[in-house]
């Protein structure tokens, strides 16, 4: 997937780092001009609530979203800002989308892409939560939700179902391998 990310225009001030093929960072940018350049090189984060049956936690974003509306997305997903580790990262994602405490709640990282040696737009850290209860997610960010089993969504985006661009790599990545 060598294509450019959508244009953004939310969050102007928001300031990430750029890095590096080792993802040593090496400059910062506004998100704004990260998306206007078509970078790839700044950092995301992104978990999936698994439950004990394998399914994976998968919410519709809101028809409001600039990127992405009315689509599938990531259990949890969100930009790393700059001077933050992708744990802070996680952290402030998991508070702010679906009211979880990964203080309190065990999350675990399962995998790390790269643009470079993987098939997706940005450097990211991949998490897994465990849990059998749909979160109490934020009606800004999601509309609704589904349980999914890897192949599920697989098949979803085969039959031309639209959200976010990389999930189909990332769950073959790290489930289906």
């Amino acid at each position: 997937m060598q294509n450019k990310p959508p244009m953004e225009t939310d969050s102007p001030e928001e300031l990430l780092d750029l890095v590096d093929e080792n993802d040593n960072v090496i400059g910062t940018k506004s998100r704004k001009e990260i998306y206007a350049e078509g970078l790839r090189n700044y950092r995301v984060v992104n978990a999936f609530i698994v439950n004990s049956e394998g399914k994976l936690w998968i919410p519709r974003r809101v028809t409001a979203k600039k990127l992405f509306p009315n689509g599938l997305d990531y259990s949890i997903a969100g930009h790393v800002e700059s001077g933050e580790s992708y744990e802070e990262g996680m952290k402030k994602e998991a508070i702010e989308e679906v009211n979880i405490d990964l203080n309190v709640i065990p999350f675990k990282e399962v995998a790390t892409f790269t643009p470079h040696t993987h098939n997706v737009h940005c450097f990211q850290k991949v998490y897994v939560i465990e849990s059998n209860e749909a979160p109490d997610y934020n009606r800004d960010d999601f509309s609704g939700y589904e349980w999914l089993s890897p192949e599920e969504i697989i098949k979803r985006y085969e039959e031309g179902e639209y959200g976010k661009e990389d999930i189909p790599e990332v769950v073959k990545l790290c489930f289906l391998q």
